[in-house]
């Protein structure tokens, strides 16, 4: 052993030179000559503070992974230390074999260090440029349940998670230590956590690293952890106290996934974790030139010496601290690592940026999906039958958990809202999971729970979120089922995976993953217990600000065509697809052929509702509830106007409405003109959402100035779903009246404003008869198309 961590200390330091210069260094990366100011960066950009824990870590997993073979997926928390992961990446060889201009010699060793930071290079966070990365590095906080996703259902797997003491700060983070009681030891890999405290964030101390260790030892006892500290500030061997504690990890992780995979637990598992506390910026200087204290400090966090191209004090400081590592007994002549430090990693597959759930795109297959005809309405004619959508794709989703029985590569994550988003046929193919036994007085209350269940529901959509996100860029496919309302409690998790997703796409060697699927349901516009806190139609509006080449919104208006538009984003990659659907039981209007042919244009023009030849004004409308409105008005319009002629246009797909240039999913010209009508139309548009998103995607075509564009405009509450529509402006009357102004402006020459009047006056009285009798009025609820 003392060999060994002899290597693994050399090793470190090679590490952490790489990482010092790559901050610094644009120039004499082996210090071949003295160090002077042309030989540093312009800008020096990068956080050293955590850059020596990681590689620590890194050094430990190699030696594990070497002695064991024990196929390791690294999740870095602190993503903001990229240099240690370049570091690292380089010596074991990962680099070089994605890009050979990052050869293991001097000149590749140059270009590495060039890069970091460097316009066109590799930026100061981990991203998809780099191997062996699931997780953006950009944002703290989901770190761990990424992992946790990861470990679903690949029982061989070890995902091991840095998890920054700064980062655990985070509510996030806070809930995802709850993840292992999801974790199945029988059917799925292992998590091991590693919290590293370095005791500071940018400039004050973590709470974490103000624990004591008894305080750390109740903290995670208490969470179902069984801790491990690692306590490296006084060691005299820091690599064999890793060494051991990496070894009693992963003997426990075996002997936990024994019990349970011979079926003789001996009571819920109580994974490993591990504390490894080491110093702030471990290996830099004591002080500043200034005397400003350094070394344990906030001042490691970034870039510790300020005012290198310009103080000769600071510069030969910097010099001082790079030759504190000894490059020149690290490398050859040539720039080469010696042999002991390569000699360090795994090799092939097993090495930590090579593993191949880095690069889940070439593990995904493609998913068996059921045939749509077995689940699918019979709609004989348009309104003539009633179907919840959400309850109709139910069943097609139950019958795609069986098909996925022996891949395990399909999950559902949900914040507990399966059933009351009346998708609870799922539960008839599979089980919540759930690892820990119930309180005895509690069990019998319980359903559908089981270890092995790939149904994953819990009260964090941010958990949810990171699973999903794990367990797709490891291969596999999902679909997450949420309250429209609160999905956008994960905005920013959103905003860094559509990142990472863009940016994959233009990494060569990465591989088109299946896609994140929400499906959003239980929407606004029927409250039937909870008021304005569960109205909120934002998401939308959040994922249009996305690249083209990402984002994708569908607004099924039926139940058969829900069932295409989820057949369609499952099939799909590298997109982040939101789906709005209702659950409650309403008119079908497509048939499932029609359905297909509606969905794969992205709408279009429904005949049976409108008048034949050039139209007066358009009434179009994208979403469930919308549509319902739209051909109720032109069901309304048809009898108290007939010369008044009608089109009726359905969107569903929301992104087929900007010009074809400015989105791939835009319609060409001529089909835009067949769905609106030509220039000077006026299109009345009822939206499921905020009217902005309209407005913003119409940009670019001519004449958008003829949309009335309808939607939710921050009116509610406790109501009746006709009162909501109206407090809003989007009911059946407000439609009506609102369409036969638009086409008088337009030249109709018919009583608009007496029609107008009247459709409003209707609308008021409903209002009053539903406040007096508190349910919506028969004229309303029992209305059908005819």
């Amino acid at each position: 052993m003392p060999d060994q961590t002899a290597a693994l200390a050399r090793y470190r330091r090679a590490a952490d030179y790489l990482a010092v210069a790559m901050i610094h260094l644009r120039d004499n990366v082996l210090l071949r000559e003295p160090l002077r100011a042309e030989h540093l960066k312009p800008r020096l950009l990068g956080h050293w503070g955590t850059c020596p824990g990681i590689t620590y870590v890194y050094a430990g997993l190699n030696r594990l992974v070497r002695d064991t073979g024990q196929r390791t997926l690294l999740v870095t928390g602190p993503g903001h230390g990229a240099p240690a992961n370049h570091a690292n990446l380089w010596l074991e060889g990962t680099h070089a074999e994605l890009d050979p201009a990052l050869s293991l010699d001097a000149a590749g060793m140059a270009e590495l260090v060039r890069r970091f930071s460097w316009p066109g290079g590799f930026p100061s966070h981990l991203s998809p440029e780099v191997p062996g990365v699931v997780h953006e590095g950009g944002e703290l906080g989901y770190a761990l349940a990424t992992a946790f996703g990861a470990a679903f259902d690949d029982p061989d797997l070890l995902v091991t998670c840095i998890v920054g003491d700064g980062e655990a700060e985070t509510g996030p983070t806070a809930g995802a230590w709850h993840a292992s009681k999801y974790l199945d030891p029988a059917t799925s890999g292992a998590v091991l956590p590693v919290l590293h405290l370095n005791g500071y964030k940018i400039a004050s101390p973590t709470i974490y690293g103000t624990m004591s260790d008894a305080e750390l030892r109740n903290w995670f006892g208490g969470a179902g952890w069984e801790p491990r500290i690692v306590d490296v500030v006084d060691a005299v061997d820091p690599d064999a106290l890793l060494a051991d504690a990496l070894d009693e990890a992963h003997a426990a992780i075996r002997s936990i996934q024994a019990e349970h995979r011979g079926g003789t637990p001996a009571g819920p598992p109580r994974w490993p974790v591990l504390v490894v506390r080491s110093p702030k910026g471990w290996g830099v200087p004591e002080t500043d030139p200034d005397g400003t204290p350094l070394a344990s400090t906030f001042h490691a966090h970034q870039v510790p010496l300020e005012g290198v191209s310009d103080d000769p004090r600071a510069l030969a400081e910097l010099e001082r601290w790079l030759r504190s590592y000894r490059p020149e007994e690290l490398f050859t002549a040539e720039g080469r690592p010696h042999d002991d430090i390569l000699g360090i990693p795994p090799s092939g597959a097993l090495r930590l940026g090579s593993v191949p759930q880095a690069n889940g795109g070439r593990l995904r297959r493609e998913l068996p999906l059921p045939p749509l005809e077995e689940f699918a309405v019979d709609v004989p004619a348009p309104g003539a039958v009633q179907a919840g959508p959400t309850p109709t794709l139910g069943p097609w989703l139950a019958q795609l958990v069986r098909n996925t029985e022996d891949a395990r590569d399909f999950r559902i994550v949900c914040p507990d809202e399966l059933e009351s988003n009346k998708l609870e046929a799922v539960l008839e193919a599979t089980d919540r999971a759930y690892v820990w036994p119930l309180q005895a007085a509690n069990a019998q209350y319980a359903e559908h729970l089981a270890p092995s269940g790939r149904v994953v529901e819990t009260l964090s959509e941010h958990n949810c979120q990171g699973f999903l996100q794990g367990y797709l860029l490891t291969g596999r496919h999902g679909l997450f089922p949420c309250y429209e309302a609160f999905v956008s409690i994960v905005d920013g998790m959103v905003n860094q995976y559509a990142k990472f997703l863009k940016m994959s796409q233009e990494v060569p060697w990465r591989e088109p993953v299946a896609s994140l699927n929400y499906l959003l349901t239980s929407e606004g516009w029927r409250q039937e217990h909870n008021g304005y806190s569960h109205q909120g139609p934002g998401f939308i509006n959040q994922v249009l600000q996305k690249k083209k080449t990402v984002a994708r919104v569908y607004l099924p208006p039926d139940a058969n065509s829900l069932l295409v538009t989820v057949e369609h984003v499952l099939r799909s990659t590298d997109r982040i697809n939101v789906v709005v659907a209702g659950k409650q039981p309403s008119a079908q209007w497509m048939s499932l052929e029609q359905a297909r042919a509606h969905c794969a244009a992205g709408g279009g023009v429904w005949e049976w509702a409108g008048s034949p030849g050039d139209p007066h004004v358009v009434l179009a409308c994208a979403g469930g509830i919308p549509a319902v409105e739209t051909l109720a008005a032109a069901w309304l319009l048809r009898r108290a106007a007939p010369s008044l002629q009608v089109r009726v246009t359905n969107v569903v797909d929301l992104l087929a409405l900007p010009p074809a240039d400015r989105h791939p999913h835009g319609v060409d010209d001529a089909t835009f003109e067949a769905w609106f009508g030509r220039e000077g139309t006026p299109v009345v548009f009822d939206f499921h959402g905020y009217p902005s998103a309209v407005h913003e995607v119409l940009h670019g075509r001519p004449d958008p100035a003829r949309f009335h564009v309808k939607g939710y405009v921050e009116e509610g509450t406790t109501t009746t779903p006709y009162d909501l529509l109206a407090s809003n402006g989007v009911s059946r009357h407000d439609l009506a009246a609102a369409a036969v102004r638009a086409a008088a402006r337009a030249g109709w020459d018919g009583p608009a404003e007496e029609l107008a009047t009247g459709f409003l006056a209707d609308r008021d009285r409903i209002r009053e008869e539903l406040r007096r009798d508190g349910v919506d009025p028969s004229e309303v609820t029992d209305w059908s198309w005819s």
